[in-house]
């Protein structure tokens, strides 16, 4: 069984920063992409960074220049760094990970955590 489990998360005032964790566990043999998306109410879930296993990134426009996204496939974590956060990125994030189980051949499949909410607020 493959489980995702984030870490951080809460409330942050407009400009402070709050660092987000993510952890795969369980039988795993290998992971691709891993990567965090984040819902607001009433809007669908949306990308926010992703890294791929050669440590590539990818960002969505809003937070360019103010996330950092990094892994450590060694612990089979992913961790968001979020700077100068705004009232705009309150949100639940996600994580999200493509992963290869024990046992499964050569199927990938995509996991994800539970959710852990960012609140930015005054």
């Amino acid at each position: 069984q493959v489980q995702l489990l984030e870490s951080g998360g809460g409330l942050v005032q407009p400009g402070g920063s709050l660092v987000l964790s993510c952890a795969a566990s369980g039988s795993i043999f290998s992971i691709n992409d891993m990567g965090w998306y984040r819902q607001a109410p009433g809007k669908e879930r949306d990308l926010v960074a992703a890294i791929y296993r050669g440590g590539g990134t990818r960002y969505s426009d809003s937070v360019k220049g103010r996330f950092t996204i990094s892994r450590d496939n060694v612990k089979n974590t992913v961790t968001l760094q979020m700077n100068s956060l705004t009232v705009e990125d309150t949100a639940a994030y996600y994580c999200h990970a493509e992963i290869l189980p024990t046992g499964e051949g050569l199927r990938v499949y995509d996991y994800w955590g539970q959710g852990t909410q960012v609140t930015v607020s005054s």
